[in-house]
């Protein structure tokens, strides 16, 4: 990636409540007509998880969940919903923590996240939660195509969604799903101003497009997508999985 001296940000804000089956390429350029803005072969696409998750209708009634004793012992004890309880179990691949009513697992993709990012907010109806999507890479490459052929453009897509951190407050957007572009630069062998050589130097430039997006997608703005413009990114089929920690590199684990 070359390095960008100025960068834009543009939340559509006439994107419509996304339902199943809607299709996000149609619904984001759509809104971009409307609202003039243009497209360019270096724009990337920021698009929050949560209407990934309702377009795919990767959407749970509550209601249809019998909760485990586990769920039922945890949820009477720290005075949680037992579906919910039952859901975030039902997402995760491994158990990281489960105390304090908070829940720290891995899901099948291989995120740490709270709650297996089972999500009830900016859901209608008090008895559904939003899941993660099956594959968010995938995800990302079918807006990449959608888009590609509504502008002729091969965009960039980001697909985000909010996660905590490991000895720091607050919340960040992080990449979960890319298309088109290198989410991780290695830049070891190059070296830095002083020409001391870098070793271990890997910037995470899918996360630190969803963390500049992520100013502008705030939970009440109803603004799900950022476009973002001025960055020259290295065109790749790589996926999101490449942001994931292996086991054996996991000092924590």
């Amino acid at each position: 990636m070359s390095i960008a001296s100025e960068l834009k940000l543009i939340a559509p804000a006439t994107i419509p409540e996304v339902r199943p089956e809607d299709c996000l390429a149609t619904l984001i350029t759509e809104a971009c007509l409307r609202e003039n803005i243009p497209w360019n072969s270096q724009s990337v696409v920021v698009i929050a998880q949560k209407i990934v998750s309702k377009a795919e209708g990767a959407i749970v009634d509550l209601r249809t969940l019998q909760p485990s004793v586990r769920a039922e012992s945890y949820a009477r004890e720290h005075d949680k919903d037992a579906r919910l309880v039952e859901l975030v179990l039902r997402q995760s691949r491994r158990i990281v923590r489960m105390e304090r009513g908070l829940i720290i697992s891995e899901t099948r993709h291989g995120f740490v996240c709270a709650n297996a990012g089972v999500d009830r907010s900016n859901v209608p109806g008090e008895h559904f939660a939003t899941v993660l999507p099956e594959d968010p890479d995938a995800s990302a490459r079918a807006v990449q195509k959608g888009l590609l052929e509504r502008t002729g453009l091969d965009i960039a897509v980001v697909i985000t969604d909010t996660f905590g951190r490991a000895w720091r407050v607050g919340l960040v957007n992080v990449a979960i799903g890319v298309a088109g572009f290198q989410p991780v630069e290695n830049l070891q062998g190059q070296t830095d101003r002083e020409g001391r050589p870098l070793n271990a130097t890997s910037p995470a430039i899918a996360d630190e497009i969803a963390a500049a997006a992520g100013l502008l997608m705030a939970k009440n703005a109803g603004r799900p997508v950022v476009i973002v413009e001025g960055l020259s990114l290295r065109v790749s089929e790589a996926t999101a999985t490449q942001l994931v920690r292996s086991p054996e590199d996991d000092l924590f684990r």
